[in-house]
């Protein structure tokens, strides 16, 4: 449901931040992007409204249109997705698309298309691990995988970036698509001479790619599966330095530039 405008404060910049999630079959999903975005929304004067590419309501297009109907102006859409993969390409451009609505400014994904992650993205991989509160010598990345090998590097850069973060072996693992599954990264670190191998979960919220995942890495003999990131902090943060960038383009429309 489209939540009631929030009090402006004068002065203040008035466009509306729209989450743009993937969506999923299970509802626990919903409910950690609907709690991100509360997070989000305690952080700023406006306001924030969610939407789903798929498996979930309302969609873009409804909320583009009920904000039109309310005389609503720029519509920032922050989509809540870590790789460039197909979603990003093509279902997220679909999913904007449609007579009648505000055309919207469309920040970049979360993660970086050049395959540089951001330190806030590993930042946020390494609290969700110290949570666990166990110890471990090496750690998978686990993500959903993709036919995309751009979407697949970007996560295996991810993965060196969170291992030399953590001074430990880390490799990639994907659920589902693409290959190692996380057992077989598991694996893979074992005979490199590992012992007690971590999880991190690369996504944002629970699903079936998540469980997915996290029943690969229980059979590969995990010592721990962290949870999704869901709103730590970090990624708080890089929603709302997205939504601010977008603010400060001198376009009205079109693709925000993304900072190296």
């Amino acid at each position: 449901m489209i939540e009631p405008p929030r009090q402006q404060v004068p002065g203040s910049d008035v466009s509306t931040l729209l989450l743009l999630a993937h969506g999923s079959i299970d509802p626990r999903a919903q409910e950690t992007t609907r709690e991100l975005a509360r997070v989000v929304g305690l952080s700023r004067a406006h306001r924030v409204e969610v939407a789903y590419l798929r498996h979930a309501h309302p969609t873009a297009r409804q909320v583009l249109h009920t904000l039109a109907g309310t005389g609503h102006g720029r519509v920032v859409v922050v989509p809540l997705l870590l790789t460039s993969a197909f979603h990003a390409r093509v279902d997220l451009p679909m999913a904007l698309s449609g007579p009648g609505a505000p055309v919207p400014v469309v920040t970049p994904v979360l993660s970086s298309p050049l395959h540089v992650p951001d330190a806030r993205l590993v930042a946020a991989l390494r609290r969700r691990l110290a949570e666990l509160d166990v110890e471990f010598d090496a750690v998978v990345l686990a993500a959903a995988g993709s036919s995309d090998s751009d979407a697949c590097r970007s996560v295996s850069a991810m993965a060196s970036a969170l291992g030399a973060d953590l001074g430990l072996p880390c490799l990639a693992g994907f659920a589902s698509t693409a290959s190692p599954t996380p057992a077989e990264a598991i694996e893979q670190l074992r005979l490199a001479g590992a012992r007690r191998v971590a999880v991190a979960s690369y996504c944002l919220a629970p699903g079936r790619l998540f469980r997915r995942a996290a029943d690969s890495s229980t059979a590969g003999g995990a010592v721990g599966i962290s949870e999704p990131l869901g709103d730590a902090p970090e990624i708080v943060g890089l929603i709302l330095e997205r939504f601010h960038e977008a603010c400060d383009a001198k376009t009205g429309t079109g693709t925000s530039t993304e900072r190296p």
